[in-house]
């Protein structure tokens, strides 16, 4: 069992744990100025702002808010448990739950009905890796 598994919600990791839990379980996320932290880049006004919201949403239900920085073309979301003043398996939660709803892709998913936003850009609106 990793250490990460044996913390309470609100105990704060340590920079080498953070660290490798990014690595393990969040590679596109990184750890800055006390945060763990993404930028997801959109095509867009329009994209910029559906990200938004579903961060939104998913922020709200889970009673655990992230800093964002809203741009024309981008959202960076940042994360931190501010009442245990770090990082805890709350941030790191929460994280992967963003990241699996802003980076869906119906269409990649093995056997599925959904099709996924068409590849032209007048459709697109969250740059995917």
């Amino acid at each position: 069992m990793s250490t990460w598994q044996q913390k309470s919600p609100n105990e704060v990791y340590t920079a080498a744990e953070i660290a490798a839990r990014l690595q393990q379980d969040l590679p596109t996320w990184s750890h800055e100025d006390g945060h763990i932290i993404r930028t997801y880049q959109t095509h867009g006004w329009k994209g910029t702002l559906m990200v938004v919201n579903a961060i939104g949403h998913l922020a709200e239900a889970a009673w655990h808010h992230p800093d964002l920085d809203v741009s024309y073309p981008s959202v960076i979301v940042k994360l931190m448990n501010h009442s245990a003043k770090g990082i805890t398996h709350k941030d790191f939660e929460l994280a992967r739950k963003i990241e699996d709803v802003v980076m869906w892709q119906p269409a990649k998913q093995p056997g599925a009905a959904l099709e996924g936003t068409p590849d032209d850009a007048r459709y697109g609106y969250v740059k995917y890796e």
